[in-house]
């Protein structure tokens, strides 16, 4: 199978993911910290390894890192527990449905009102862009770093900056930026930065993370078990328990971490400069097929994340991927769950076809992905 859907789940998952989600299950399947006996504690310590982990790749403090289900709950987390009655956000116009759908269902239960800040492909028009909804009740910004469907990049920094100017929160979604392009909470003044473990930072399915700078304070929206303060009926306050509630997926984690060190032996901008090769020789044989339309410019360096969108003829996008498929080529169609971006870049009516290689993708697969769409 030629894998082109890197974009949902990263695959193949390299050799020391694998072995370290097996050893999890054989060592360390044990409740972290919750126990005095040597395994648990063992385990404790390879989770917390895991937390320094992303602390040192993103920039936070290990203990301020909670792991999740996966990049939606950790949004659902940020954007729930920062909000109180009467607040105003801000979101972008090409969020995913983990932002979109959770601030329109607290505007519907009158909790909060949201405006949506239109992408440009000028940085300062996009910050401006966002700087004009401000309102005096303005508590929170909510921003991707990158597109899922189309690729583009936000200005995060710039964003951050003007954020932090006005003593307004900015959460970060992540889930195509983390481990292909460097995000930081501290240059890029990310007060709350969610990802998942599954997509660049090769990690298993069910996991993700969020990650909260020093002094940020989060209301729950999942309380229970943490082995600490079982006495309090109340949620403790501090992190990362206070947004750990439950046994955590200790093999999903493990796998994470090993992800993680996966793209620093091989390099994060190595890994780019590869994906971005492979996505700009997609571009050109797609930018020469007549019966190609492309939506955005050619991919560049730090301006976009390693994906494209296009449409095939009159087809829809889901029967343009059908066709790929019987030929073993698997890419998405469809919405992406994005339908706000969809909505901005005029394809809502049909969708797109998602193409987002990986460290793996070669450029032989390229050849033939490329043969292949001529001839259906």
């Amino acid at each position: 199978m030629i894998y082109l859907d890197n974009g949902a789940t990263s695959y193949p998952k390299p050799s020391a993911v694998i072995s370290a989600t097996l050893n999890a299950c054989k060592r360390f399947s044990f409740n972290s910290g919750r126990g005095g006996y040597s395994a648990s504690v063992k385990t404790a310590e390879k989770i917390y390894s895991v937390r320094e982990k992303i602390g040192d790749m993103f920039d936070y403090e290990p203990q301020n890192i909670a792991f999740t289900l996966n990049c939606t709950s950790a949004l659902n987390m940020a954007i729930k527990g920062s909000v109180k009655t009467g607040d105003h956000v801000i979101i972008s116009s090409l969020e995913h449905n983990s932002v979109w759908r959770v601030v329109n269902s607290l505007q519907d239960d009158g909790i909060i009102e949201y405006d949506i800040a239109d992408f440009s492909f000028d940085e300062d028009e996009t910050v401006n862009n966002f700087a004009r909804l401000i309102k005096s009740n303005t508590s929170l910004i909510v921003c991707m770093a990158a597109s899922n469907v189309f690729g583009v990049a936000f200005p995060i920094a710039k964003i951050g900056a003007l954020a932090k100017q006005l003593g307004i929160r900015f959460v970060v979604d992540a889930a195509q930026a983390a481990g292909v392009i460097s995000v930081s909470g501290v240059r890029d003044n990310i007060d709350i930065l969610c990802a998942p473990g599954h997509k660049c930072l090769y990690g298993n399915m069910g996991t993700g993370f969020i990650a909260v700078r020093e002094g940020v304070y989060l209301n729950t929206i999942v309380e229970g078990g943490t082995g600490s303060e079982s006495v309090n009926p109340k949620q403790p306050d501090f992190l990362p328990d206070r947004l750990e509630a439950g046994t955590l997926n200790n093999c999903g984690i493990l796998s994470l971490g090993a992800g993680i060190d996966y793209i620093n032996s091989v390099g994060m901008n190595n890994i780019y400069r590869h994906e971005l090769r492979i996505t700009d020789c997609l571009y050109s044989g797609l930018s020469r097929n007549e019966n190609v339309q492309l939506y955005c410019p050619r991919p560049q360096w730090k301006k976009s994340a390693p994906l494209i969108s296009f449409n095939y003829k009159d087809y829809s996008s889901e029967k343009t991927a059908a066709e790929l498929a019987e030929h073993n080529i698997a890419v998405r169609a469809g919405l992406h769950c994005s339908p706000l971006a969809h909505k901005f870049f005029n394809t809502l009516d049909r969708g797109t076809v998602r193409l987002s290689p990986s460290a793996f993708t070669t450029f032989r697969e390229c050849e033939i992905f490329l043969n292949t769409l001529k001839k259906i």
